[in-house]
């Protein structure tokens, strides 16, 4: 058989593909250079030798390692010296502003992404195994942060007049019942999680001095039920790591939790009916498709469904800056 060959006007690899296409790369330098804590060893300034002889890393490796964050502007480098750059008061672990205990939950997804193609073909997670105390750590210690700035703002939106007993479900690291404790002087709030976790949240609790009316409760998502007499449900961060089905029965059983008149409240993304925006719900998604055996992000009309299935009424989104949203609902008197 002859092929004639091909006479077409041949087009390159657009620039913007191929920059997608190899933006792991610096994605997993900077991931690197947090796990080694190279922001640290660098401090105000260092060369590779003493950086290497920081880390205990090879010299060779780690110069290069600092001449590519050097060259993507995450350092700077005065001829043998590498030096913090505007990022690096997050990057470093002896900062004020360090995030970097935070920023290793990241480091530790980077394994489970990788798996994203199996994960498509299967349909669930190939990784499912409980948390090492490190990763356990990580993972809070981001939940935290995040919630720092956040829960003040939170708890001015949906409003705690009236809220005597609050149950922060699957509550982590206790950002937001210390947050809404600290916005009403009469709250008392009981934090619901795991005990590795509860561990890391009774530190924040004594820290913020609040032990007197910040308690901590052993509990899991499936259990039977979620005790009573609340007069606010609060579930951040929750939905997002169970399928729908789990997401239906802890609504009933937070509704049975709660006082007549109490209310659920749910932090978390929420996608558009058409599921591709915002952009980082969306994206989310994989990420609980690596992490997680059926969990999804979902959109307003199914928050709505469940909440109302589970008895809830006058449901509604409020709006606040972020990546998230709250859907609230109410159990009528």
């Amino acid at each position: 058989m002859k092929f004639e060959p091909y006479t077409g006007a041949m087009e390159p690899l657009p620039e913007h593909l191929l920059e997608r296409l190899n933006a792991f790369r610096e994605s997993r330098l900077l991931l690197t250079a947090i796990e080694l804590d190279v922001f640290t060893a660098v401090g105000d300034g260092a060369t590779a030798v003493e950086v290497a002889a920081r880390l205990g890393t090879d010299r060779r490796a780690t110069e290069m390692l600092l001449n590519a964050l050097a060259a993507v502007g995450l350092l700077g480098k005065r001829e043998e010296c590498y030096v913090s750059s505007s990022a690096s008061r997050w990057l470093r672990r002896d900062t004020p502003e360090s995030a970097r205990d935070a920023l290793l939950h990241i480091v530790n997804l980077w394994d489970r992404w990788s798996l994203l193609s199996e994960c498509v073909r299967r349909g669930t997670c190939v990784q499912a195994r409980r948390r090492t105390r490190a990763e356990t750590e990580a993972f809070i210690a981001m939940m935290h942060y995040n919630a720092r700035w956040r829960a003040p703002m939170v708890a001015e939106a949906i409003g705690l007049e009236g809220v005597r007993r609050m149950l922060d479900l699957g509550g982590g690291s206790g950002a937001y019942a210390i947050a809404f404790a600290q916005a009403c002087p009469t709250l008392e709030a009981d934090v619901m999680d795991l005990a590795p976790v509860l561990r890391i949240a009774r530190r924040h609790i004594a820290q913020a001095n609040l032990g007197d009316r910040v308690r901590t409760r052993v509990g899991d998502l499936r259990q039977t039920s979620y005790g009573a007499g609340y007069d606010l449900v609060f579930i951040s961060a929750i939905c997002h790591m169970l399928p729908p089905d789990e997401n239906r029965a802890m609504l009933r059983k937070s509704h049975a939790a709660l006082t007549p008149g109490g209310r659920v409240v749910i932090q978390d993304f929420i996608l558009e009916p058409d599921r591709i925006s915002p952009k980082h719900a969306a994206l989310f998604a994989l990420n609980m498709l690596v992490n997680t055996p059926g969990g999804a992000t979902y959109t307003e009309a199914e928050y709505r469904e469940w909440l109302e299935e589970a008895g809830f009424r006058n449901v509604h989104r409020l709006h606040l800056p972020g990546a998230t949203g709250l859907m609230v609902g109410r159990r009528l008197a």
